[in-house]
């Protein structure tokens, strides 16, 4: 249910955006979400679409994707991208070591939105 605060904000910008480039409608929003997020792209889809109604990006479709994790090895240093479904598992390609450490990232980004 966390979805719903973070909802709010992601269309809190979509239609301060929307506004300031004076779009009629939003046709879509391109979101990355980071690889350590839980948030679950359904019902970050389900909220935006309830909480849209009556805005210009009502009916807009959220194109979500899931960023690689950028991690970093402790033992050689090595800095490198573990997949988003993987990244708690990851290995160090270098050496090998099992104690990799993700690096902040924010748990979600809006990369673009489509307005007509």
């Amino acid at each position: 249910m966390h979805e719903l605060p973070i909802t709010e904000k992601i269309l809190a910008i979509v239609l301060r955006h929307a506004e300031a480039a004076g779009a009629q409608r939003v046709v879509s929003v391109r979101l990355t979400i980071g690889a350590a997020s839980d948030l679950e792209g359904e019902w970050i889809q389900k909220y935006f679409d309830h909480l849209s109604r009556d805005t210009v990006a009502h009916r807009a479709m959220l194109r979500i994707e899931r960023a690689a994790a950028a991690m970093t090895c402790p033992a050689c240093g090595r800095s490198f991208e573990a997949d988003a479904g993987a990244w708690q598992d990851a290995r160090c390609p270098d050496c090998g070591d099992a104690r990799c450490q993700l690096v902040s990232m924010p748990p979600y980004r809006i990369e673009d939105m489509q307005v007509i």
